[in-house]
């Protein structure tokens, strides 16, 4: 348990903004991913829609 507290004291923590600036990469990240998913989902919805009408 001691070995882990002096490994924490090694730790070089992020400043507030390092800290804010990757937040708003992660944050950027997740949007940008969420529509690629939703449009490529809605795609395949109507891709597959359209061959069960045939």
């Amino acid at each position: 348990m001691i070995k882990a507290f002096k490994e924490l004291k090694k730790v070089t923590w992020p400043t507030a903004s390092e800290l804010r600036r990757d937040s708003v990469v992660v944050i950027f990240t997740i949007i940008i991913t969420a529509i690629f998913l939703g449009v490529t989902d809605e795609l395949v919805n109507l891709a597959f829609n359209w061959f069960i009408r045939l």
